[in-house]
């Protein structure tokens, strides 16, 4: 028997409305990448195992980790990896592979911390910006000669600094960017400013690319090195960009660190040299946003993952093999509810292979892969 027009409509009614409640259902997907180090080895292996699961996963040897997150959001080293993964390559699709960004870091990494010495008796270091200025800028031009902003990203990129002028932290991000030029920043200034570590940098200026927003930018680490609780506010709040987000139970998290810092001895007086408390500082904003956002999450395994390296191998002692393999050997850490670790059975690499069926079973990202670039600007709210 026939369905009769009617009927027909009906069904088609009530399928849309199904297939509407799955997309709704989505989780929001959130990469955040820590600062703290000049290599990023950590973070850096992490990606690139990600990126090969996904395509295992996906059978498409061409997918790239920004086709399945909605935000990345990085600090210092890890705001470099950030933007090369989200960098528009002027086609909509991503300028770098997770292992290009890698080996391009690893390429450049002299010039981005090259290293002098300094003070009257020559025993003090710091790193030259101008050669930082000069890599970053060849990291995140394009080859036709154009330097993008935060507004040539293929996702929404989140990345924090501390902002002397206002002595408050400043978060630069695509949202604000495609909103107004006022807060639209080159990406490589981005990546200086939030890399300016006290200690190591001088304090870094820059201003947005209409000139009207500035910025005295110091290391976004000492107020963010851990960014992730910074990306699941944005979401939360972000209603243009991430409708369906009413609840951390709507989001996937993926937190990369970078390794631990405050592993040096203090000096021969019992005292930290002031590169250690900076260490110690990092160390410390990374694991409390840690505890805080597993808290947040009900400590939830499986919808927050968190990847740390703490020199563990997988049999418990501290391994001499090569970092990149090291990585991934090493077992797993997580926080406890009420304090302190606890060794997992799984390595770092098993956990990114569990998230990853996660994370393809949700499907592609549904973002759009840019802000509107060619709408009309319109000022934001009280001048934002």
């Amino acid at each position: 028997m026939e369905l009769s027009k009617v009927t027909l409509e009906i069904f088609t009614k009530l399928e849309q409305q199904w297939l509407s409640h799955c997309e709704a259902s989505k989780k929001t997907r959130i990469l955040s990448i820590d600062g703290g180090g000049t290599t990023g080895i950590v973070a850096g292996q992490a990606l690139i195992h990600l990126e090969d699961q996904i395509r295992l996963k996906t059978r498409d040897p061409h997918a790239q980790i920004a086709d399945f997150f909605d935000l990345v959001a990085g600090t210092g080293i890890g705001a470099l990896l950030a933007a090369m993964l989200v960098a528009d390559d002027g086609s909509g699709r991503p300028l770098y592979t997770a292992r290009d960004a890698v080996n391009s870091v690893a390429e450049k990494s002299e010039n981005l911390f090259k290293a002098r010495v300094v003070g009257v008796f020559r025993r003090g270091r710091r790193y030259s910006g101008g050669s930082m200025d000069k890599a970053l800028t060849e990291l995140l031009t394009r080859e036709d000669g154009k330097v993008l902003t935060l507004k040539d990203t293929c996702k929404p990129l989140l990345v924090p600094c501390y902002d002397l002028k206002s002595s408050a932290p400043f978060v630069f991000s695509r949202a604000d960017a495609s909103e107004s030029p006022s807060f639209d920043f080159e990406l490589r200034k981005v990546c200086r400013a939030t890399s300016a570590t006290p200690s190591l940098f001088k304090p870094f200026y820059l201003s947005s690319v209409d000139g009207k927003t500035s910025c005295s930018a110091v290391d976004g680490g000492l107020v963010m090195n851990n960014p992730t609780a910074a990306a699941v506010t944005h979401a939360l709040n972000n209603k243009r960009d991430f409708p369906s987000v009413n609840g951390v139970e709507d989001l996937l998290v993926f937190s990369l660190g970078n390794g631990p810092l405050s592993g040096r001895k203090p000096r021969r007086n019992g005292e930290c040299s002031p590169s250690s408390v900076v260490d110690i500082v990092l160390d410390g904003v990374s694991e409390t946003v840690d505890q805080m956002v597993g808290n947040a999450f009900c400590w939830n395994r499986t919808d927050y993952v968190r990847i740390q390296a703490f020199g563990l191998g997988s049999d418990g002692d501290v391994g001499r093999r090569s970092e990149q393999v090291a990585v991934l050997k090493e077992r797993g850490v997580e926080t406890l509810p009420f304090g302190g670790k606890r060794l997992l059975t799984e390595t770092n690499g098993e956990r990114i292979e569990g998230f990853v069926q996660r994370l393809v079973a949700c499907g592609r990202s549904s973002l759009p892969p840019s802000p509107c670039k060619d709408s009309a600007v319109r000022p934001l709210a009280n001048g934002r």
